[in-house]
């Protein structure tokens, strides 16, 4: 699995790809739908990632 900072670079360079005028409609389909999985996926462990630091967060001020 690819780390978040993975993803991100990713979407860069799919985002670089779909900007390229010389790119077909079936190309620049699936390239979005790509684009689309990998910043979901980015959303997701960014998410959890929130929620883990949130959790840390409070278990640290109940023992303070």
């Amino acid at each position: 699995m690819k780390s978040f900072e993975e993803k991100i670079e990713c979407i860069k360079e799919i985002l670089t790809k779909l900007n390229a005028n010389d790119l077909n409609l079936k190309d620049g389909v699936s390239l979005y739908k790509e684009g689309l999985k990998q910043l979901n996926e980015a959303q997701e462990m960014l998410e959890k990632a929130q929620l883990e630091y949130e959790e840390i967060k409070n278990t640290l001020k109940d023992k303070n």
